[in-house]
Order: structure tokens, then sequence, then C-alpha cells
């Protein structure tokens, strides 16, 4: 007998499932994923739902079905129009790994999202909990989930008192998983009731204990030591990075360039921008009182022509944005700056555009150049008005 069998017997999990029905009828959100039976539109909801939270997914997952309505639609679109509809989502390997797998359908199964969970987890970015999800939520299929709302659920309801990450713990989990899945045909119902107690009750740090409909099963609130379950441990500090970005106007128009392979944001469209190495925290005092003829103008001048072969001469500084990318947290310097000399994009490696100030291009850009393409349009800077 298992480990996890010995803690909860079959009794245990017949409680549990007729504890969850009842309460997840009551108070289950109204998501629009959870209105179709689609596998497309559940598993494009399921990739969006990865590392991005829900209320920001909902106008995400609408306008993405609206432009792509189903399987065939996905795979047949040019990647940057599925980068464009993706943008501001983060993570972009996410809309890559979909735009493949779609035609990988087309390709493997005619056009039709398959049903078997093995053809399911064979699809670019589809992993076991996505693959069980969509199992689950379209066919019914008696397939368990372990994702971060339930991994932190099972781990109280267990009382487990290892990292959930090591892999033992994680066998336990799964294991726990298919354990309190019913024998029925009620297995979509019960997962989705899972994670959405996980997602409103079971809350990382102040989990909702007196309205749990589960409360008197789970063994961390029984031992009164559901604030140190999950075990998690400390995530190291990030890595500071200081990167330079420079706006450069011509009659109307914005220089952008398209992040080539290999690097952050691969295909995504940015102002031209350059690390700073070593990365210095710059105060912005130092900036609008001592930049012009300064070193660090020098630096940043010399960076772009090693880095982009692009020779620009950096003038006023325009604001400084931070932003975080995985592990890195980056301060980013904007100026406004002019070309150097002669100047012609087909000079340049790469992809390069001229885009209109006056709207917002059709391109997918990164967050922060749009977040700056925005401020830009709105500011009232001197060289905004240029």
């Amino acid at each position: 007998m298992s480990e996890t069998s010995q803690i909860h017997d079959e009794a245990w999990y017949v409680r549990l499932r007729r504890a969850l029905g009842p309460w997840y009828r009551q108070h289950r959100r109204d998501l629009p994923w959870r209105n179709t039976r689609d596998p497309y539109r559940i598993w494009i909801s399921e990739i969006m739902l990865q590392q991005t939270q829900v209320a920001t997914v909902i106008d995400y997952y609408h306008r993405f079905l609206n432009r792509f309505p189903d399987v065939n639609a996905l795979a047949r679109a040019d990647e940057q129009d599925v980068l464009t509809m993706w943008a501001g989502l983060g993570y972009y390997r996410r809309a890559r790994q979909l735009h493949a797998a779609a035609q990988q359908i087309c390709d493997e199964h005619a056009g039709q999202f398959p049903g078997e969970f093995q053809h399911i987890l064979d699809l670019p970015g589809v992993g076991r909990y996505t693959a069980g999800a969509i199992a689950s939520f379209a066919y019914d299929q008696r397939r368990p989930i372990l994702e971060a709302n339930t991994v932190r659920l099972y781990s109280r309801l267990m009382g487990l008192s290892e990292d959930p990450r090591s892999t033992a713990a994680e066998r336990r989990l799964w294991q726990f998983a298919e354990e309190t899945l019913p024998a029925s045909s009620q297995v979509a119902e019960h997962n989705q009731a899972l994670m959405e107690l996980g997602s409103l009750i079971c809350t990382p740090q102040q989990p909702k204990c007196l309205l749990c409909p589960v409360q008197k099963l789970c063994q961390a609130y029984v031992q009164g030591n559901q604030h140190e379950i999950p075990k998690v441990a400390k995530k190291a500090a990030p890595t500071p990075l200081t990167h330079a970005l420079v706006v450069v106007r011509r009659r109307g128009r914005l220089l952008l360039r398209c992040n080539p392979a290999g690097q952050w944001w691969h295909g995504l469209w940015d102002f031209p921008r350059v690390n700073l190495d070593p990365p210095r925290p710059i105060r912005a005092t130092q900036l609008k009182r001592q930049f012009t003829g300064s070193a660090l103008q020098t630096r940043i001048d010399s960076a772009f022509h090693t880095e982009l072969k692009l020779s620009v001469a950096t003038q006023a500084w325009l604001r400084t944005m931070r932003h975080g990318v995985t592990r890195y947290r980056i301060e980013l310097l904007c100026f406004s700056a002019d070309l150097d000399g002669a100047f012609n994009l087909r000079n340049l490696p790469g992809e390069w555009r001229w885009v209109s100030c006056q709207k917002s291009p059709e391109l997918p850009l990164t967050s922060t150049a749009s977040k700056l393409f925005s401020w830009l349009q709105q500011s009232a800077e001197p060289a905004a008005a240029k």
C-alpha cells in the first residue's frame, strides 16, 4: 500500500468528492472556457492561463478566438499575426508553440483536435497537466491534474511536510490527484472544482479555512500548520540589468527593430535597445543634468554602434522604466536620439522599420515598447514635439 493510501482510505475520498460537487456548483466563477467542451478553446485557455492571472486572460481569450476561431485558422496564420494577438501576455514561447501545435494537428490529425491523451501530450507546449486538463474538461477522461492551485490544495489535504517540487513529493501528489478522481463521468467537474477550491479558498498566504467545504478532511488544518504548507524554498535574489533604449524620429515616424532569433522577445518589435554592462543604478537627476558630454553618453552611443551597428547621438533622457524577465530585473533608460551621419536601413543587420508616430503599429510589440509608444503619443516632452 502506498504512503498516500495509508493516510486516506476510500471512505475519505468519497467524502471529499461529495463535498466538492455542491460547493463548486454554488461558488464557481462564470469563466468563458468553462462554458464549452470544445478542446480547441479549452487548449487556448489552458496555455494562456500558464503564468498569467485569470482576470488578465479573459479579454485576450476572446480576442484571440475572434481572430483564430478554430485550429485551422490558427495553423494558417502568419507567426507575426499570432504574436500580435498575444502581445502583452508575456512568455511568448507559448504563442509560438500554439502556432506550431496547430500546424501539427492539421498535418497529423486532419485539422481535428486529437482526443487520445498521448496525442494531446505530443503537441508542442503541452505537458502532463495541460494534456490532463484538456482530456478531462473536453472529453471527461479520467485524468488527474496538478498545477499551482491544486499543488497547494493537495499538499495541505495530505499534510505534506516536504517541498512539493522534489521528485518524491511530486510523485506522491500525482498519485493523490489520481486517487481523488471519481469513477463516473463527472471528472471534468471534479477537476475544475479542485482548481477552483485552490484558487478561491486554499490561497497561498491566508487560506480561508473557515469557508472550506473539506476543512475537516484537511490534514494541515487538523494539525494547525496550514500556513506552513506547502513548504516553499526561498527564491534567489533577482539579477539586475541596465538597458539603454533610444527613440529615433524622422518625418513623423519612429524607428523600430524586430528582435532576432536567439534573443529575448524573439519576433517582437521594440525600440532599439542595448545592454549596459555592468549594470549601475542611475538617478534621474544625473540623467537630466549631467548626461550631455558625459562618459555615460559616450558609453551608450558606443554600445549601439557595437551591438546593433546603429550610429546614433543620444540627446535628452525621456524616462526610466523597470520590468522583469524571468530572474532578471531590468532598469530601462530611455533617450531621444539623432541618427549620426548617413543612414540607410538596408545597411543594418536584421529587420528594421519606420512606423508612424500617430498610431500604434500593427506589429507585435514588446510590453515596454507598447507602453513607451503610448507614453510618447501622450507626452508633452520637448523631444516628443520634434
